[in-house]
């Protein structure tokens, strides 16, 4: 079992169902599924720069990434129907753990002046929304064989119901979510 989840089974879950005054354990939101998308746009001119964007997603995450297509053409962006124009990897269970711990006791410490999460970032839902400017904050990428650098979005989905719920529950994860000022 994998150290974050025996975390969230142990420590988590009991803490939680004290502290939302819960009935049953299932009750106790948990985190679903984490998306990394990457929006390539500069693919539409280089061909072979979404292939290198998707190289670097695959790197990151541990696994292959799926090519985004555009729903509609939009002629302003130059954008064709069905036309390639991101990547995106939908991680759960054991690699979702692996990426989580990853992102949050290795690469966001990284970030450049980086002072916590806002807590706007969790959305309605519970679930938490961050963009990252730059991808060589990942251990994975060496700065040596790099050719571009590309920013990046992860999703992280959770079965909470409201947004002081998944506030509460990413917390618990350990994401260093920025002091309210007041």
């Amino acid at each position: 079992m994998h150290r974050l989840r025996e975390k969230y089974t142990k420590v988590i879950v009991p803490a939680l169902k004290k502290e939302l005054k819960l009935n049953n354990v299932a009750m106790v939101p948990k985190i679903t599924k984490v998306v990394v998308n990457v929006g390539a746009g500069r693919a539409l001119q280089d061909g072979k720069y979404l292939d290198t964007v998707a190289d670097t997603v695959a790197k990151i995450t541990g696994q292959k990434p799926v090519k985004t297509l555009a729903r509609k053409s939009i002629s302003n962006f130059k954008i064709r129907a069905n036309a390639p124009i991101g990547v995106k990897v939908t991680l759960r269970k054991d690699r979702m753990y692996d990426f989580i711990d990853k992102f949050v006791n290795v690469t966001l410490p990284r970030v450049h002046d980086f002072r916590g999460i806002p807590p706007k970032s969790v959305d309605g839902q519970g679930n938490l929304n961050i963009g990252i400017k730059e991808h060589i904050v990942f251990p994975e990428i060496k700065s040596t064989d790099l050719e571009t650098i590309h920013g990046l979005e992860v999703t992280i989905t959770t079965s909470a119901k409201d947004h002081n719920t998944g506030l509460q529950l990413l917390k618990a994860f350990g994401f260093p979510f920025q002091k309210s000022k007041a």
